[in-house]
């Protein structure tokens, strides 16, 4: 009898666990709705906006700057650590000579 009553309890428990998954993964589905007349409207351009979208171009421009500046930095760095690592062997094997 108790091994009957946990079967119908635990199944009952899952079917609703199921069913609250199913809810939430319905909920994050997203269902193609054609914009309406106001949503079109707000997606248009707007000519009195056009001004404030002239800073892409300098964006961009100053996304590239630092694009270069951080490729010289690292350059550097690797630089600087084959020297350091080059005249350390010279000097070990001066060491070695004498």
């Amino acid at each position: 009898m108790a091994s009957l009553l946990k079967r119908t309890s635990f199944s009952s428990l899952g079917a609703h666990h199921q069913a609250a998954e199913g809810l939430i993964l319905q909920s994050r589905r997203q269902i193609h709705v054609e914009p309406g007349v106001r949503e079109k409207a707000l997606l248009a351009k707007d000519p009195a906006l056009e001004r404030f979208k002239s800073y892409r171009k300098s964006a961009s421009s100053i996304r590239r700057v630092g694009d270069y500046l951080t490729i010289a930095v690292v350059a550097g760095c690797c630089y600087e650590i084959y020297v350091r690592a080059v005249t350390r062997e010279e000097a070990r094997k001066a060491l070695k000579s004498k």
